[in-house]
């Protein structure tokens, strides 16, 4: 626990040492100087998310097939969710700027919701279905504004157990903005804190990017099958059986 807690205080100080940028990047928002505001957001978050990994859990990560990303154009990242350093590991070690659909509650955190709306985040309410349908159409719109968005098609950490079913309603969000999808498979994260409930260093994640799959023109049934397709993708290199799910 006393490892855990100096974790998130040393996470808390990294923010606060950036708050002259925060302020800055808050000021370009303000005044609508949109390039400025994503050169300041876009340049702390992933050294944030670095410095999560490298320095704070001391865990080591495996990137493969980061070529196979788009260079060009905004991009849906689709993965499984084992843990809370899912989005960290996706910010810190893909070279691509990104924004995700949040839950609500992280919107209302002080200091990190500042930092999440400058970043472009769509927050969603869970328990309102019309609202859930508006968020996941804000960040479709957001994707066509050139900003990469990564969702957890699960909904819900699988903390080291068998994946959950990938929910089909998560993949609206390509096909309204007729993005290409990135499947990428996150491999580990799960061990850093939901494995025993603590901050546990020294972990080592692999994260795999496969080809992505054009959405754009597909036919009401061609995109039915797409979730399936990228669970598929996304699950089949993950050995499910032999993970423990100690929660």
């Amino acid at each position: 626990m006393f490892t855990t807690i100096i974790s998130f205080i040393r996470v808390a100080l990294y923010m606060l040492s950036k708050n002259k940028l925060r302020r800055l990047a808050l000021k370009y928002d303000k005044a609508g100087d949109i390039a400025n505001r994503d050169k300041v957001v876009f340049g702390i978050v992933p050294k944030w998310a670095k410095f999560v990994f490298t320095k704070v859990t001391k865990s080591t990560v495996e990137v493969i097939g980061e070529e196979k990303i788009p260079k060009d154009r905004a991009v849906v990242f689709i993965g499984n969710h084992q843990g809370n350093m899912d989005i960290p590991l996706l910010f810190g070690f893909i070279n691509k700027p990104m924004t995700f659909v949040a839950k609500a509650e992280l919107g209302k955190i002080p200091l990190l919701s500042d930092w999440m709306k400058l970043l472009q985040c769509t927050f969603i309410e869970r328990k309102s279905p019309r609202k859930s349908i508006q968020a996941i159409h804000d960040a479709a719109e957001g994707v066509k504004k050139g900003y990469s968005q990564v969702i957890f098609p699960e909904g819900t950490r699988s903390k080291g157990g068998p994946h959950h079913e990938f929910k089909a309603g998560s993949f609206k969000l390509a096909f309204l903005s007729g993005a290409p999808i990135v499947p990428v498979t996150i491999d580990g994260t799960w061990r850093i804190y939901e494995g025993q409930k603590k901050i546990v260093k020294g972990n080592h994640v692999k994260l795999i990017i496969h080809d992505p799959i054009e959405t754009a023109g597909l036919s009401k049934e061609e995109q039915a099958k797409i979730p399936a397709m990228v669970e598929q993708i996304v699950c089949k290199p993950l050995n499910e059986s032999g993970n423990s799910n100690e929660q």
